[in-house]
């Protein structure tokens, strides 16, 4: 039995109160409270973790790290921050590596890794390089700590003959990628390299640094041999790789440097590496991105692969035969919007077994799966989203981090042999006692061609049987992602104001096999699309909306199928189109990353010129005749304006329907779950007043043209 003893309590105290709470506000994001990179000391007793909130001015977030007995008890703040994160425990537990970034006049400064005593005392700093540390990982005699970092030996420069270098401002392009959503302009004569630097017996002066690799090409992934001799890493050794399949290979290198040696490889994508106890074996996560026809994969579903370290070996993949993803997770806006890391497998300590996430059907949830056969098993269950971890070295013991419909995310101790799952924070209890919080309601339907489909409803708090609502379906981006058990703020606001809200998984979407995920490769969209109407079909026929009053929106792929939608049928009133795509050659030729390779389309928007003009929603605009809302970010590189609001917009208007554009200066696509706190909270304003306008009749003028 999976016993979630303060979490069930929660939720039966949360349903007794229910009737004394308000409904969620736009602006109670400025309260949220995250939690992540939970770190659980080496002898299980402790966990450090990222807390992270939205600072006094709503500009921006603030993070510090903060500690906690694993039994219970109250937690209590261990660094200042404001900008700390990435805790690491010493093999002994008697220091804790952080990265902290700092300000200087203002602008932001490169994190650099700092240690802490436990037993007492201040900060100190470790690392002192012009770009920057990250990703601190220990060896395992605590000795020396590893790290990434994109130093060159110019930045030890710091004048050529005795006065300033004068640095131009202009760029010379020469690579299809060139600049990244949300990073800016890419710097290809800075990768990522391994350093190394030695840790002091006590915390004090920053350390010397040395480089372990060079080279013209990043690595990623460190991880140590257990005798401290090498470092295992991953890397694509390719200049130009968007013009091939993805593939990547594992290496190994000394950790005093010199030449590296390729161990193994996978044609897809390899992460979160992490070796067997006996020192022999390495498991990973990878998705091979070729299919059995020889066609890479739009969406290539994670699986667990273990391999050898022999060189030339051939990794195994254990979950060939679970259909679902592993590492996956659920889509929502709450995952916090900094201190994010990555959350390693682990194994038991006879390296029997191999603990992971696994995404199942808009759940996430950690799995215990054979190092030898592969047979999948729970460990944890429900429907939420484990959507962090961290293990003791002997993998008995786990910091989880899980969030719900109504649970942001807290932090919870899991005892893997007896599977005891015990809740030690209540970050938003406070916020939340206040509010009148509903779960969803899951819901599978049939569509056109007898495909089952799962979608969410989140009905109004007072939601009343036998009322007609007014409905918004919320579409999903990726497209390959998936709507589930996690906290939503925006679809719980869109609740608490008067809407049922629709949130499918259409065909596309991840955690439903590789099958029904890449079923629509070569074909979005298209067949999505009648997943979608039929969706709204069902909720009309259970009588809980107004066939009258129906709205959709959607961001990223979502905001792209807005627009299909909109071209498609005249059975909505109203939408809003967010960070979107209307034509997809202009997206082909502008967006931060290539189709170069035959993933989405078969060749160039001048080769395949009727399947680019088919599939691109401003091809329709002649049907388009729904009131539309356009929400931009002017900084997103992934789906720029110009081939997406832009188009739309000015279509409209030459045709004289009801159109606005709402952008969002200095805003990337992550707008809506890592964006400027208070650009989050006009954005959900100015969609839920567009509905307001156009399903619920209110006088609301803001969008009149001036």
């Amino acid at each position: 039995m999976h016993r979630f003893k303060g979490l069930l309590l929660f939720c039966v105290v949360f349903s007794a109160f229910a009737a004394d709470r308000r409904p969620i506000a736009e602006t109670d994001i400025y309260s949220f409270q995250w939690i992540a990179n939970p770190s659980i000391s080496p002898d299980g007793s402790r966990i450090v973790y990222t807390h992270v909130i939205v600072n006094q001015k709503h500009e921006g977030y603030e993070t510090a790290l903060w500690i906690i007995p694993s039994s219970g008890g109250t937690a209590r703040q261990l660094t200042a921050g404001p900008h700390d994160s990435s805790p690491q425990w010493s093999p002994d537990g008697r220091l804790l590596a952080f990265v902290r970034a700092s300000e200087k006049d203002g602008k932001p400064q490169p994190g650099q890794i700092f240690l802490l005593a436990m037993d007492g005392g201040e900060a100190r700093t470790l690392t002192d390089l012009p770009k920057g540390a990250g990703g601190p990982v220990w060896s395992p005699d605590g000795h020396t700590i590893a790290f990434l970092s994109s130093n060159i030996p110019k930045d030890f420069d710091k004048k050529k003959d005795g006065k300033d270098e004068e640095k131009s401002d202009v760029r010379v392009i020469t690579r299809a990628v060139y600049r990244m959503n949300g990073t800016g302009y890419l710097e290809p004569d800075r990768p990522g390299h391994i350093w190394t630097v030695e840790v002091p017996k006590t915390p004090g002066e920053p350390q010397k640094a040395k480089q372990v690799t060079d080279g013209e090409f990043s690595e990623n992934d460190i991880v140590w041999s257990h005798d401290g001799s090498q470092i295992y890493f991953t890397s694509r050794r390719v200049r130009e790789q968007y013009y091939e399949s993805p593939h990547t290979d594992l290496y190994v290198v000394k950790a005093t440097g010199g030449e590296i040696a390729r161990v193994t490889g996978l044609e897809g994508n390899i992460g979160n590496m992490v070796l067997s106890p006996d020192g022999s074996r390495m498991a990973f996560a990878g998705a091979i991105a070729i299919g059995k026809d020889g066609t890479q994969r739009s969406y290539s579903q994670p699986d667990l692969f273990i391999t050898s370290l022999q060189p030339g070996s051939t990794p195994k993949n254990l979950t060939a035969n679970y259909d679902y993803d592993i590492a996956g997770g659920i889509g929502g806006d709450q995952s916090p919007p900094r201190g994010n890391g990555q959350s390693p497998r682990f194994w038991s300590n006879d390296g029997r077994f191999i603990f992971v996430l696994a995404g199942e059907e808009g759940r996430s949830n950690l799995k215990r799966i054979d190092a030898e056969t592969g047979e999948v098993k729970p460990l944890t269950s429900g429907d939420h989203d484990v959507f962090a971890y961290s293990a003791t070295p002997d993998g008995s013991k786990a910091a989880i981090l899980i969030s719900s419909p109504t649970l942001v995310g807290d932090l919870f101790s899991l005892d893997v042999a007896s599977v005891d799952v015990r809740r030690l924070t209540h970050i938003n209890e406070e916020l939340f006692s206040k509010l009148n919080l509903t779960e969803p309601v899951a819901v599978w339907y049939k569509s056109f061609d007898g495909k089952r489909i799962e979608a969410f409803v989140q009905r109004p708090p007072d939601f009343q049987e036998g009322k007609k609502y007014p409905m918004i379906i919320n579409i999903h981006g990726g497209p390959h992602s998936a709507y589930g058990y996690t906290f939503d703020h925006e679809i719980q606001w869109m609740a608490a104001k008067g809407y049922v809200v629709l949130y499918p998984n259409p065909r596309g979407s991840t955690t439903y096999g590789q099958d029904f995920g890449n079923i629509i490769q070569f074909a979005y969209p298209g067949d999505d699309f009648k997943d979608l109407m039929a969706g709204v079909d069902e909720l009309i026929a259970r009588g809980w909306v107004d066939r009258d009053h129906l709205g959709v929106t959607g961001g990223s792929g979502g905001g792209l199928l807005t627009n299909w939608v909109i071209g498609h049928t005249q059975r909505f009133k109203a939408a809003v189109s967010q960070r979107d795509i209307a034509d997809w050659r202009d997206f082909w030729y502008t967006s931060d990353f290539t189709l170069f390779t035959p993933m989405w389309f078969r060749g160039a928007p001048w080769e395949q010129e009727a399947d680019f003009k088919a599939r691109s929603p401003i091809t329709y605009i002649r049907d388009i005749n729904t009131p539309l809302m356009l929400i931009e970010g002017e900084a997103d590189y992934r789906t720029p304006p110009g081939a997406g609001g832009e188009q739309m917009f000015r279509a409209l208007k030459y045709k004289k329907i009801p159109t606005v554009m709402v952008r969002f200066p200095g805003e990337s696509h992550e707008l809506s779950r890592s964006g400027m706190p208070k650009h989050r909270v006009e954005r959900l304003q100015h969609i839920v007043s567009w509905f307001d306008i156009y399903l619920q009749g209110k006088d609301i003028h803001i969008y009149d043209v001036q």
